[in-house]
C-alpha cells in the first residue's frame, strides 16, 4: 500500500464541476489501495477577490491580517472536496494548515516551513481515512496563522510528501507537464518525460511557472519523487527525479524567459570606496533582490559595475544609492528598463564546453544583442531587450532542442 500526496492548483479546483472532477482522481488513486493525503489551493481567482477586498478598505493592510484573509480561501477547497468525497462513500476529513500540524516561522505573508507535526495526519490514514489538508498556511510558534508566500501550496504538498515518507508527489495542475519551454511563446516546445531537480529547480528560478523554486528544492533535498500532470486528462505528465531517463539527455533542457528586468549601473567606483560589499547590503537591508553583477576594472584603477533587479525596484535602488552615494563612492549611475532574461538549461553543459558559443552565435545570428552574461554549470543567461525575448527564445529552442 503506497501513500501518494496529490496537490491540486486553484485552476483545477475553480468550480463545483472541476471540485468533482479532482475527487474523481483522489477517488480513483483510493481505489488502487493507495493511503491519500490531498493538498490544494483555493478556487480559482479567490485570493485575487481577497486581496481585491483589503484593497477596498486600505492601501497598507497589515501583514497580519491579509495573512488571517488569504488562509480563509484554502478552507472552503478543503470542506467541499471532503464533502464531495464523503458524498461518494469514502471517509474524508479536512485540516487546515494549522489543524494539519505546519509549523511556520513568524514571517508573515512569506514563512518558510519549519516542521510538520504528523501525529494527527498519521492516525487517519491508518483508519483508511483521505486527508485533505488547505495549501499554502500554516501556524508560527505564538500562534498565529501564517501564509508561505507564491507557490505556498506546491510547497506544503512536498514538505509534507518529505515529512510522511511518501512514495510520490503527484503536482496537477492546468498543463500536462513541464515543457522544454513555454509552449505559448515557442512554438516548437514539447513535453519532456522526465527532468533532474537541478534543472527543474534552475528553470523553476528562471521564471518557468509550472513549479515554485522552494518546492523543488525541498523534494532534492529530502528526495522526493515528483510527478508534475494535469487534472484535465490522464495522460502521464513529467516526473521530476535525481536522474533523467536516457531519451531525454538533451544537452539543453529547457529555455526559460522573464520580462521586467532592469540594468543599474555605478560608474567611477574608487578603491577607496566602501566596496561591493556596503553596496549589495544597502540593498538587502531593503529586500531589493540583485541578479546578474558584472564588475569591470578600468584603467585609472576605478571600476564600473552593472547588476540586474526586477523592474519593480528600480526606482526604490536608484533613490536609495544615490543617497548613500557619498559614502558608496561612485561618480555616476543610470539604469536602463525595458530587458528580459532568456536562459538555457541542462545538466549537458558540464561536459560540453561549446554551449556557450554556439548560444552567442545563434543570437548573433539572429539579430539579438546581448547586454549581459551569467552562467553556472548546468545554465547560461543572457540579458535582451523585451521586444527580442520571444525571438531569443525561439531561436535557441530550435538551435539546441529542435536541431
Amino acid at each position: 500500500m503506497a501513500l501518494i500526496v496529490q496537490k491540486f492548483g486553484g485552476t483545477s479546483v475553480g468550480s463545483i464541476e472541476r471540485i468533482q472532477n479532482v475527487a474523481t482522481i483522489v477517488e480513483a488513486e483510493k481505489n488502487k489501495g493507495n493511503r491519500i493525503v490531498v493538498v490544494v489551493s483555493a478556487m480559482g481567482k479567490t485570493t485575487d477577490q481577497l486581496v481585491s477586498l483589503a484593497g477596498q478598505l486600505t492601501g497598507t493592510p497589515s501583514k497580519r491580517e491579509m495573512d488571517m484573509l488569504l488562509s480563509t480561501g484554502e478552507q472552503v477547497t478543503i470542506s467541499l472536496l471532503a464533502m464531495a468525497l464523503q458524498a461518494r462513500g469514502h471517509q474524508a476529513i479536512s485540516y487546515t494548515g494549522w489543524q494539519a500540524g505546519i509549523m511556520t516561522e513568524a514571517v508573515p505573508s512569506n514563512a518558510r516551513i519549519e516542521d510538520i507535526q504528523t501525529e494527527k495526519i498519521h492516525s487517519k490514514l491508518e483508519t483508511e481515512q483521505i486527508v485533505i489538508v488547505a495549501g499554502f498556511q500554516g501556524i508560527s510558534a505564538d500562534g498565529e496563522i501564517t501564509t508561505l508566500g507564491r507557490g505556498g501550496s506546491d510547497t506544503t504538498a512536498v514538505a509534507l510528501a518529505a515529512k510522511l515518507g511518501a512514495d510520490r508527489c503527484d503536482i496537477y495542475t492546468d498543463v500536462d507537464g513541464v515543457y522544454t519551454s513555454d509552449p505559448r511563446v515557442v512554438g516548437h516546445a514539447r513535453k519532456l518525460s522526465t527532468i533532474s531537480y537541478d534543472e527543474m529547480l534552475e528553470l523553476a528560478n528562471l521564471g518557468a511557472g509550472v513549479l515554485h523554486p522552494r518546492a523543488v528544492e525541498f523534494a532534492k533535498n529530502y528526495h522526493v519523487e515528483l510527478e508534475v500532470r494535469s487534472s484535465m486528462v490522464a495522460d502521464r505528465g513529467t516526473m521530476i527525479t535525481e536522474e533523467n531517463a536516457m531519451e531525454d539527455q538533451l544537452i539543453v533542457k529547457g529555455i526559460a524567459f522573464e520580462k521586467n528586468v532592469a540594468r543599474i549601473t555605478l560608474f567611477g567606483l574608487t578603491e577607496q570606496s566602501s566596496g561591493l560589499g556596503e553596496i549589495f547590503s544597502a540593498l538587502a537591508l531593503e529586500q531589493i533582490d540583485v541578479d546578474i553583477i558584472i564588475h569591470s576594472q578600468l584603467e585609472d584603477g576605478s571600476m564600473n559595475l552593472s547588476f540586474t533587479v526586477n523592474s519593480e525596484d528600480v526606482e526604490q535602488a536608484t533613490n536609495l544609492l544615490v543617497r548613500k552615494q557619498e559614502v558608496l563612492g561612485f561618480k555616476e549611475i543610470e539604469f536602463e528598463e525595458g530587458l528580459a532574461k532568456v536562459s538555457a538549461v541542462g545538466s549537458g553543459m558540464i561536459s560540453n564546453p561549446g554551449v556557450a558559443a554556439k548560444i552567442f552565435t545563434t543570437l548573433s545570428g539572429g539579430g539579438i544583442p546581448v547586454k549581459m552574461v551569467s552562467t553556472s554549470e548546468i545554465k547560461v543567461s543572457v540579458i535582451v531587450s523585451n521586444d527580442l525575448m520571444e525571438k531569443a527564445s525561439n531561436v535557441l529552442h530550435d538551435q539546441f532542442i529542435c536541431g
